[in-house]
């Protein structure tokens, strides 16, 4: 169901990287997108720890499956289905917009493998960035215009955020809590349930199991609110599937049975 950022050399979202600097990039300009039509094919976006408390109420919340899992915010039940936005690439409703989403099309990168120097970069396919007459300008005589220096700041924020949820994962690993996931869904029309595998989530049996002190360091460096915001948000995946089959974005379910009410 569910799949960490992409295995390739660009994260999820991004078509391309390219570190932004005053000379190729001295007329930029950022303007607003009309909607977010990057996102209409995406059904999970990587989500930080430190979000889950607002991420929860309105989107499950699971994790990639693999050795190096990493938190995910559920668009959809499906790869390819995003059940959030309307047709013209817009939220449907209000809800929380994952930081990962914000930060686009920018994000912090280093260019030399053999060096720990982060450079801002950004996609040069976004729309959103370019030599345009309106928007925010991205330099001005030749220096980072005050829109790049909150754009730098939101990326740094995001890359401490990034820090402190690997520890979060660390945690669930050292005390073994996580483990693969399935959600079996009834449907009248189906003699048998769909069923979503591919992803991880906190055993809650182990965590029940879990002694005293270690229970106390998890509530302790805040680990343990954490997990109950995930728990609580995995309601939302049988909603996830009922706006799926409303859309008709079910796979193999009949067209004639896709209302759901």
């Amino acid at each position: 169901m569910a799949s960490a950022p992409q295995a390739t050399n660009l994260p999820v979202l991004f078509n391309d990287l390219v570190p932004l600097n005053s000379q190729d990039h001295a007329k930029f300009r950022s303007r607003p997108l009309d909607g977010a039509h990057f996102l209409k094919n995406q059904h999970a976006i990587p989500l930080t720890a430190e979000e889950f408390t607002q991420a929860q109420r309105d989107y499950p919340i699971i994790f990639s499956a693999g050795p190096d899992p990493v938190p995910l915010a559920l668009m959809g039940m499906n790869e390819g289905v995003n059940v959030y936005l309307d047709e013209n690439g817009k939220y449907r409703a209000p809800a929380y917009v994952p930081a990962y989403i914000r930060r686009y099309p920018f994000m912090l990168a280093r260019l030399r493998p053999d060096s720990q120097e982060l450079s801002l970069c950004f996609d040069p396919t976004c729309e959103a960035l370019g030599e345009f007459d309106e928007g925010e300008a991205l330099f001005e005589d030749g220096q980072p215009s005050e829109t790049t220096k909150n754009i730098l700041s939101f990326c740094e924020d995001f890359e401490r955020a990034v820090q402190g949820t690997a520890f979060f994962m660390e945690e669930l690993k050292k005390h073994d809590l996580l483990m693969d996931g399935e959600l079996k869904i009834e449907h009248p029309t189906l003699a048998q349930p769909f069923v979503y595998q591919g992803f991880q989530m906190v055993n809650e049996e182990k965590l029940r199991e879990l002694r005293g002190d270690e229970l106390r360091k998890l509530n302790q460096n805040g680990a343990l609110p954490l997990i109950y915001a995930h728990l609580f948000s995995l309601q939302k995946m049988r909603d996830l599937f009922a706006q799926q089959a409303a859309d008709g974005k079910v796979p193999n379910l009949p067209p004639q049975v896709n209302a759901v009410n």
